[in-house]
């Protein structure tokens, strides 16, 4: 239950400093993008130290590990797989247009127009 009122105290402080932010809107634009920034942080803090916040944080630093362990295309395969897709766009756009005049004449004699 701790927990749960944490979690729910920073989200308050998340809204606090969106409130806060509309709230001087009169005020320079710094003033209330820090105090965006201070609602922000205050409220993530404290969810930081909830289970959930914990649990994210495991999550978010075996994402990145495993974002490091990805094998990227090279320049090369990248621009290769870039032609290919401009090929086949043209290839299917072309066929597309073929089947569509194709419908418009088979239309065009069911109704009996000759164009």
């Amino acid at each position: 239950m701790n927990d749960r009122i944490r979690f729910v105290l920073g989200a308050l402080l998340v809204v606090a400093g969106l409130g806060a932010y509309y709230f001087f809107a009169d005020h320079a634009l710094i003033i209330r993008v820090i105090a965006l920034l201070a609602g922000l942080a205050a409220g993530v803090a404290v969810a930081w130290g909830t289970l959930p916040g914990q649990e994210f944080r495991t999550f978010a630093i075996e994402s990145w590990d495993e974002a490091k362990r990805v094998t990227w295309p090279t320049g090369r395969e990248t621009w290769q797989t870039t032609g290919v897709v401009f090929v086949l766009v043209v290839v299917v756009g072309l066929f597309l247009w073929l089947v569509d005049l194709g419908i418009v004449m088979f239309v065009a004699r069911l109704m009996g127009r000759s164009e």
